[in-house]
């Protein structure tokens, strides 16, 4: 799935956040979004299934505009687009296999049983199968959001969008959730967009990253680029510093 940003800019609450922004995002791309905070990082993977929309530009699935689509089509993407929060929104009323089975009960309208069956397979694949019956209250961030991630995965979404998936983890369960994403999804050739603060997981599992400044695009390139760069602003980012002047 090719994600196309055409010259987006976007004003919310009277403050410009984005401003004559253009990516091109490829098929099976790991593509991260960094910056610091409020500079548009989140706005942008919002604006990807239309629950936010730009003042201006055009934000394009394989060629279709996101921002002309009506209800019924922006529902049909989000199908085959799956987005994954900052905080996982789990039903704390059912089990974690439960919770993964939802999907597969309310869009192929499978029966309970084998719904559940086919939810077991995808926390198998996210490494959270023990936990199947545990009660999402009952686990810590982390775990959450990997429960979330296998839902997410079963509609076999040709792409997902990670706001600050490592935000608030402890590191094993950062380089848990890094294995997942460079690991089945990218072999399976799901295009992964991901909104960081997390450098460190940057650097593993980017293929390409963007680099927001003051609504606009700084750096795009690979991390070898990154890493290489002299950019003033992009180097006191990705080494923690604050910017001179």
């Amino acid at each position: 799935m090719t994600i196309e940003y055409e010259n987006v800019s976007i004003t919310l609450g009277g403050k410009q956040i984005l401003r004559d922004v253009s990516v091109t995002i490829e098929p099976g791309e790991i593509f991260c979004i960094v910056g610091r905070s409020g500079v548009g990082k989140s706005v942008m993977i919002k604006q990807l299934v239309g629950l936010l929309k730009p003042n201006q530009g055009a934000i394009r699935f394989d060629g279709e505009d996101v921002t002309t689509m009506d209800t019924k089509a922006l529902t049909q993407l989000r199908r085959r687009c799956g987005m994954v929060f900052q905080q996982a929104t789990l039903f704390d009323s059912l089990s974690c296999v439960d919770n993964v089975a939802l999907p597969l009960r309310k869009h192929y309208k499978l029966p309970p049983h084998r719904a559940r069956e086919r939810a077991l397979g995808y926390l198998v694949q996210t490494g959270v199968d023990h936990l199947a019956y545990r009660d999402p209250s009952a686990l810590g961030p982390g775990l959450r959001k990997l429960v979330a991630i296998a839902r997410t995965m079963t509609l076999e979404p040709r792409a997902i969008l990670y706001d600050e998936p490592t935000t608030g983890l402890d590191p094993l369960a950062a380089r848990k959730f890094d294995a997942l994403v460079t690991g089945p999804l990218a072999s399976r050739g799901v295009t992964q967009v991901v909104v960081s603060h997390d450098v460190r997981s940057v650097f593993d599992i980017a293929d390409r990253l963007v680099m927001l400044h003051e609504g606009a695009v700084r750096f795009l390139g690979t991390v070898k680029e990154l890493a290489a760069t002299t950019d003033s602003v992009v180097r006191s980012f990705i080494e923690g510093r604050p910017e001179k002047g």
